[in-house]
């Protein structure tokens, strides 16, 4: 069995990889591809076969799914390029016969105004219209995602944003990466739509306390209002556009889109998911590392 991960090189892929190496899956039956050679060099010293590929590059694409049993799609990091890269890489899958897909999407992608959705509901589109079994995994947010408020929390003692009393979903991207190897080496998922998360939704309010208690002092969280939150953003220096993004992302979770919790990704990995208190605290030891 030939198991292929496109997004090798980033925090995902790469720890798909690692999964399936501890779920007995021999190194040579995988082959993790991304955009640079050397940071596929340690996969590859592990008895990993590697490939360089380019999503803009459909003649490098063809040739490294080649043979594959299963290729992991994960998203590409390119907001605004998303579809027609992924557009390529399915096109590429089908021409290198691939024997299916397993694409990591977002929640509710088909049936949500969360500001990430569009680009994957074209691909989910784009995958159900192709001629090959697929697997679409709707991954919730990652808890990594707010480890970089650690250092701003211990400094200021809050945590502001604009979401009000919406709740997040989170799980680790270990806990995403293991449902992605098991989707990849178990039979039953062809077809399958799962929408995954971490088991227990979390509000800002439980963010700061869990944020408090790991930097060793009293944090909270500072609601404000859309408005207030983009002038804070922009005069912190941040761009207009990448404010407006994130006040658009807290707006989404403020109307509840990432705050459907369910057990799915718990019982396809086969233990719950990881708590956020320690997720954040793994996420700052490897950042520290």
């Amino acid at each position: 069995m030939t198991i292929v991960v496109t997004g090798a090189t980033g925090h995902l892929g790469r720890l798909t990889v690692d999964s399936l190496l501890a779920r007995g899956v021999a190194a040579s039956d995988i082959r993790a591809v991304g955009r640079s050679a050397e940071r596929l060099a340690p996969l590859a010293a592990q008895g990993v076969e590697t490939a360089v590929i380019d999503f803009e590059k459909p003649e490098t694409l063809t040739a490294a799914f080649a043979g594959a049993d299963a290729l992991l799609l994960v998203s590409g990091s390119e907001v605004g390029k998303r579809v027609q890269q992924h557009r390529n890489a399915i096109e590429a899958a089908e021409a290198a016969g691939v024997g299916r897909i397993v694409y990591t999407s977002a929640p509710r992608a088909t049936d949500t105004d969360l500001i990430l959705a569009p680009e994957h509901k074209a691909t989910e589109e784009l995958l159900a219209a192709s001629s090959l079994p697929v697997t679409v995994l709707r991954n919730n947010w990652y808890t990594e995602n707010y480890t970089g408020l650690l250092d701003q929390a211990a400094a200021t003692g809050e945590i502001v944003g604009s979401a009000g009393a919406g709740r997040v979903a989170s799980a680790s991207r270990k806990d995403y990466a293991e449902a992605a190897a098991v989707a990849l080496i178990t039979p039953g998922h062809d077809g399958a739509v799962y929408e995954l998360s971490g088991d227990m939704a979390w509000s800002f309010d439980e963010l700061a306390e869990v944020v408090g208690t790991l930097v060793g002092r009293e944090v909270a969280y500072r609601s404000v209002t859309p408005e207030e939150h983009t002038g804070i953003l922009t005069g912190a220096g941040l761009a207009e556009g990448t404010a407006g993004f994130v006040v658009a992302l807290d707006g989404n979770i403020r109307d509840g889109a990432l705050g459907d919790a369910t057990t799915t990704l718990s019982e396809l990995i086969g233990r719950p998911t990881t708590p956020l208190a320690q997720g954040l605290a793994e996420s700052r030891e490897e950042a520290a590392a």
